[in-house]
């Protein structure tokens, strides 16, 4: 194998494919980059057998040329390393060759290193994926939905389940479901573009947020292809394959009640901003708790730590209904909620001082965060 590349354009593209790779695999082989060299494309896969991204790097973009493939061919490089070398050669362009013993050769410039690599064939396949049933999303959206749920999942294993989003497709609607118990986020989404229905997954947050950071806004849309036990998200020149979690993902829908005791709209910047100066003292008090007194035109939000002393914030409310209440919260919890909201105003519902409350959008019930209030009255 041989081949000349844009030493910069490479980089971007190892740094993704190293997003699947894990130090801690129990298979030596798949610490590396198996680059495969083609007639007129470069493809590179990292796998950690959860998570496995194939990304093809094509001979040219927009008529400028990114590779030159003189022979065709494959190896398995050490993957930290190989991009390391990578990102400290000297010169615009990377000459790559390989011979039988899989020694690869890396010229730059006026440096050379000689990298022992591994046999192609011992890497394992990646899962594949039926490209038949998919649906399309902007990558926006994408972003959003992952943005508005991925916070929530548990980073425990004591329930694996929980350490994934729940996403459900029926009758044309997306609904993505995290929680870990104390909190839970929902995001709902009427689908355009889909020929999928009646689809449970379980997707890993980890994966999501791997994804996450390799998806932007160059590309507009991503296709979303769902197998038994794998899902598969593509865009541009990415594959990005996911195992999903095995288990049964609880049944949420009854945590959220019909009436509501007490409900008020407040506006969100000067709520968030007020639970972050009131977080200061919970947090050194060790536990992150706030207490918050409601009645008719305002918000009381109150901390205390011994050592230092007290705090007070009042935010007023633009609507209040029904009666005035006391409940005590977690500010990490509230704040990554109000976060997920990207409307100026919220929308806050109470069904009592131990039942978990719910915050969204004024006027959307396509965004819902669902927090456990905290014992302390």
């Amino acid at each position: 194998m041989k081949f000349t590349i844009q030493r910069d354009y490479f980089i971007t593209q190892l740094n993704d494919t190293l997003k699947a790779i894990s130090p801690r695999t129990t298979l030596p082989i798949l610490t590396g980059i198996k680059i495969d060299a083609s007639d007129n494309k470069l493809v590179l896969t990292g796998s950690d057998s959860e998570v496995s991204i194939e990304i093809t790097i094509p001979a040219e973009i927009n008529h400028e040329e990114i590779v030159t493939i003189e022979e065709k061919g494959s190896i398995v490089l050490p993957g930290r390393f190989f991009v390391d070398i990578i990102k400290k050669l000297p010169a615009a362009s990377v000459i790559i060759e390989t011979n039988s013993q899989f020694q690869a050769k890396i010229t730059s410039g006026q440096s050379e290193f000689n990298v022992s690599g591994l046999d192609p064939d011992q890497y394992p396949l990646l899962p594949q994926v039926s490209e038949q049933d998919s649906m399309t999303l902007p990558i926006k959206v994408l972003k959003n939905v992952i943005r508005q749920t991925n916070f929530a999942v548990s980073t425990s294993e004591t329930r694996p389940v929980l350490t994934g989003v729940n996403w459900l497709i029926k009758d044309g609607e997306l609904s993505c479901t995290a929680t870990d118990s104390h909190r839970l986020a929902l995001r709902r989404l009427k689908l355009e573009n889909a020929s999928v229905d009646n689809i449970n997954a379980i997707i890993p947050g980890k994966a999501l947020n791997e994804l996450n950071k390799i998806i932007n806004d160059d590309d507009e849309t991503i296709e979303i292809f769902f197998a038994a036990n794998q899902v598969l998200f593509k865009v541009g020149h990415i594959n990005f394959i996911s195992r999903l979690l095995e288990g049964n993902y609880p049944d949420t829908s009854r945590l959220f009640p019909e009436s509501y005791e007490t409900s008020l709209a407040i506006d969100n910047g000067d709520f968030f901003h007020a639970i972050d100066r009131a977080s200061l003292l919970a947090r050194e008090g060790g536990n992150n708790v706030i207490k918050l007194s409601a009645d008719q035109n305002q918000v009381e939000l109150s901390s205390t730590s011994p050592e230092i002393g007290t705090v007070k914030e009042d935010v007023a409310t633009s609507r209040f209904e029904g009666q005035g209440l006391k409940i005590s919260f977690n500010s990490k919890y509230m704040m990554d909620a109000l976060r997920a909201i990207d409307n100026d105003e919220v929308s806050v519902e109470f069904f009592g001082t131990m039942r978990p409350f719910i915050l969204k959008p004024k006027d959307d019930e396509n965004v819902i965060q669902l927090i456990l209030p905290i014992r302390t009255y």
